[in-house]
C-alpha cells in the first residue's frame, strides 16, 4: 500500500488506515500471546474443584435445596456443638435442679403422707361402722402407707430417699382383720368372697362422694347374712345410686347385684332372673343360660320363690318387704299395689 501511494497520491489515506490496521493487529496478537504464556493448566486443581462441586451437591441433598440452606443448617449445628462443649457447666447445673426439685417432690409427698394417714384413720373408722351393719361387727379396718427407698428418689425431710410416682411417695394397703384377736392384715390376701363384697360396699359408701366409678357390680355379698342384714346391705346398694334425696352429695352409680336374697333382690329397680336351660340341639343335649326381665308380676312371684313361701301368707310376706323397700326409697307409688 506504501508503494502503491507512491504512484498513485490518492491511495495515501488508504496506505495510512492500513498501517494503523497493522499496528493494532500486532497489539491484539501480543496480548493473545500474553494471555496464552499466562495460562496455566493444572490437572490436580481440576480434580479438587470436581470434587469440591460434587461435595457441595451431596450436602444439597442431604441439608437442603441450596447452598444458603445448607450453610444455615451448619451454623445450627455449629451452635448446637457449641452448646454441647459447655457439658460440664450444664450437667452441673442440670444436677442443682435436679437434687431441688427432687427434695420439692419429697417435702409435698410426706405433708400428703400426714394427709393421707389423718384420712385413713377416718375412713378405717367410718367403715368399720358400716361394716358393722353388715354383720360384720367384730372386724377392724386400717391402712398401712409405706415407703420403699431408693437411692435415686426423692429427699424426704427426715433424710431418706423414697421412690416416688405420680401418686407420690406412698404405698397404700389395705388391712383387715376379720375376727377378733386376729392382727390386721392385707385385705386382698385374707378377705373371702362374701366378705371382700361387703367390704367393698363399706367402701364405696364411705366414699360415695368422691367415687366416679360409673358401675359397680357386687356378687356373693349375701354370703354368710341373714335376711334383716340382707334389707340392710339393699339398701346400702340402693343408695350408691345415688337416688336418695338426702344423699344430693353421692355421686350416681350404676349397681349390678347377683344375690339369692329376696331382702336385698327387693330393693332393685330392674329385677333379672337368671336360670338354666337345657334344649336340644342337632340331636345333643345342650346346656344355656336364660336371662328374663320380670315385669310386677314376674318378680312379686320371684321373690315369692327366692324366700320359699308359695303360700297367700308368703305372698303377703313378699308384700309388706315390697312396702317396706318403698318407704325407704320415698316411692309414691306403694309397692302393696303390685299385687
Amino acid at each position: 500500500m506504501e508503494r502503491l501511494a507512491r504512484i498513485d497520491s490518492s491511495m495515501a489515506a488508504t496506505a495510512d488506515q492500513s498501517q494503523s490496521l497493522l499496528e493494532q493487529l500486532s497489539d491484539l496478537s501480543r496480548e493473545i500471546q500474553d494471555y496464552v504464556d499466562n495460562l496455566e493448566f493444572n490437572p490436580e486443581r481440576l480434580a479438587e474443584v470436581e470434587e469440591r462441586l460434587l461435595l457441595v451437591g451431596n450436602l444439597k441433598r442431604k441439608y437442603g435445596d441450596t447452598v444458603e440452606d445448607v450453610i444455615a443448617y451448619g451454623d445450627r449445628a455449629q451452635a448446637e456443638l457449641d452448646d454441647l462443649s459447655d457439658w460440664e457447666v450444664k450437667t452441673a447445673s442440670l444436677e442443682a435442679d435436679e437434687d431441688r426439685l427432687l427434695r420439692e417432690i419429697g417435702r409435698l409427698g410426706a405433708a400428703l403422707t400426714i394427709a393421707r394417714v389423718v384420712a385413713g384413720e377416718k375412713m378405717a373408722r367410718q367403715i368399720e361402722s358400716e361394716l358393722a351393719d353388715l354383720h360384720m361387727a367384730q372386724a377392724r379396718f386400717g391402712l398401712a402407707v409405706q415407703q420403699s427407698e431408693s437411692a435415686e428418689g426423692a429427699w424426704l425431710p427426715d433424710g431418706r430417699r423414697v421412690s416416688f410416682d405420680s401418686t407420690g411417695v406412698d404405698r397404700v394397703e389395705f388391712l383387715i382383720s376379720a375376727n377378733p384377736g386376729e392382727p390386721l392384715k392385707p385385705m386382698a390376701r385374707v378377705a373371702s368372697g362374701g366378705e371382700t363384697s361387703r367390704l367393698m360396699l363399706g367402701l364405696k359408701s364411705v366414699l360415695a362422694h368422691a367415687d366416679a366409678t360409673p358401675a359397680l357390680i357386687f356378687d356373693e355379698i349375701d354370703q354368710g347374712i341373714g335376711g334383716r342384714v340382707g334389707s340392710t346391705v339393699g339398701a346400702k346398694l340402693w343408695r350408691l345410686t345415688g337416688q336418695e334425696k338426702k344423699a344430693a352429695n353421692s355421686l350416681p352409680h350404676q349397681v349390678i347385684c347377683i344375690t339369692h336374697l329376696p331382702q336385698l333382690a327387693a330393693y332393685g329397680d330392674l329385677h333379672l332372673s337368671v336360670n338354666k336351660r337345657v334344649y336340644e340341639n342337632d340331636g345333643e343335649l345342650r346346656t344355656g343360660t336364660v336371662v328374663t326381665a320380670l315385669d310386677e308380676e314376674g318378680r312379686l312371684r320371684e321373690l315369692m320363690q327366692m324366700l320359699g313361701a308359695t303360700t297367700q301368707a308368703g305372698r303377703q310376706s313378699v308384700r309388706e318387704m315390697l312396702d317396706e323397700v318403698a318407704g325407704v326409697k320415698g316411692e309414691r307409688k306403694s309397692a302393696a299395689q303390685l299385687v
